[in-house]
């Protein structure tokens, strides 16, 4: 018997709003179901490398389901456990699986079926990565970083500036 170990709690991002959430999780979760019917369209082939890639892509299709709904996948006993899973995991972690998982079957096999059916996949992964990087500044903070007023780089800048003693050989230094 496992002892019952605690899970992280998910990372706060409070910079994405809520309905940013929803709309990211909604994407991946349609987009997994599409991957999985176009995974099924890519393995009515004869390349046996597109076959490969449409089981890959039902595969990362699933995949995505299971991350971003679990409540999709109820027959499955450790559904709710990797929903957590994915839950505790940061943005850029699930854009980095999302991105790298869709575009492995278009690589494999280049297809109608494989780009639409990964296309959701990978939007979501940008978005996801569009979570990790955040709100842009406001305007006063953009216009402050375009003129270059940043006091406490010209500060350093000036310190460094008087530290420096170059010396000329033959003279008397200062």
């Amino acid at each position: 018997m496992q002892p019952n170990v605690q899970q992280p709690p998910p990372p706060q991002n409070d910079q994405a709003t809520w309905w940013f959430r929803i709309l990211v999780k909604s994407i991946g979760t349609v987009g997994g179901l599409i991957a999985m019917i176009t995974g099924i369209v890519t393995c009515i082939s004869l390349s046996a490398t597109c076959i490969v890639a449409g089981v890959l892509q039902m595969l990362v299709g699933f995949i995505v389901v299971l991350f971003e709904a679990p409540c999709c996948c109820q027959f499955i006993e450790f559904a709710d456990k990797v929903g957590k899973f994915s839950d505790a995991r940061a943005p850029w972690q699930k854009a980095a699986i999302y991105c790298g998982l869709s575009l492995t079957p278009v690589l494999m096999c280049f297809g109608m079926s494989t780009v639409f059916g990964s296309a959701l996949v990978f939007v979501c992964g940008v978005l996801y990565g569009m979570m990790f990087l955040g709100r842009k500044a406001d305007r006063d903070t953009m216009k402050a970083k375009a003129r270059g007023d940043d006091v406490e780089m010209q500060a350093t800048l000036m310190d460094n500036e008087e530290k420096v003693d170059l010396h000329v050989p033959g003279t008397q230094p200062k």
